[in-house]
């Protein structure tokens, strides 16, 4: 899938997809105040996340300058390393979160059958529905359609999720704990989530303007 002949190849205004990230980062909100989701619903859906952009990255590597036979050569080592690195580092963020936020006296064992429990048990299904819709039409839109696919590197594409997921779920996990000292009210989750929304907005901005989707200001 290329973009058309048609397609203007400057930079554009706000892409479409920060009304869809909006969107999706309401789900677990109205979750908070709607079906009462507690600190470890919301901090396993955002850990979810991290599964969606490790997935949908694997797909930008595929695809990224494929006029470029040197680019497809490095593709069979940037592509099986990033995989088992940042599945790595996925699998122990989300250790720490279903053994620090996870039901007490609940023992997980780090397998793929404990998280899909977890997330039944926790009844977030909507919420994952959302982030991959959302991150899945960024790559449509983003990546496919607006061309960046051409513009992006392999070493890019590395780094790109650990920039955005490491502040991102610090700064998640630091307010889940706090969150949890104040027995989780519901101005304190609403916080997390009003927080977390805006640091991905701000990132998902920041990665347009680097694969000039948008322009810098």
């Amino acid at each position: 899938m290329t973009a058309p002949d048609d397609i203007p190849a400057e930079p554009r205004g706000l892409p479409p997809s920060v009304l869809v990230l909006v969107g999706a980062n309401l789900v677990p909100l109205l979750g908070v105040l709607g079906s009462h989701w507690t600190v470890f619903a919301v901090l396993l859906l955002y850990w979810c996340e991290n599964v969606v952009v490790g997935v949908f990255n694997v797909l930008r590597m595929l695809l990224a300058n494929p006029a470029s036979v040197a680019t497809d050569a490095a593709k069979l080592v940037f592509i099986p390393f990033f995989t088992f690195h940042y599945g790595m580092f996925t699998m122990v963020h989300g250790i720490f979160v279903l053994a620090l936020f996870g039901p007490a006296g609940q023992h997980f064992s780090p397998s793929p059958a404990a998280f899909v429990a977890a997330l039944r048990d926790a009844g977030v299904g909507l919420g994952v529905l959302a982030i991959v819709l959302s991150h899945g039409f960024s790559f449509l839109h983003n990546y496919l359609w607006g061309g960046e696919f051409r513009r992006a590197t392999l070493q890019q594409l590395m780094m790109q999720p650990y920039a955005r997921v490491v502040v991102l779920h610090l700064t998640i996990l630091l307010g889940g704990f706090a969150a949890k000292a104040a027995g989780a009210p519901l101005v304190a989750l609403v916080f997390l989530i009003a927080l977390k929304t805006l640091i991905d907005l701000r990132a998902h901005l920041a990665e347009r303007k680097k694969l000039g989707t948008i322009s810098a200001p």
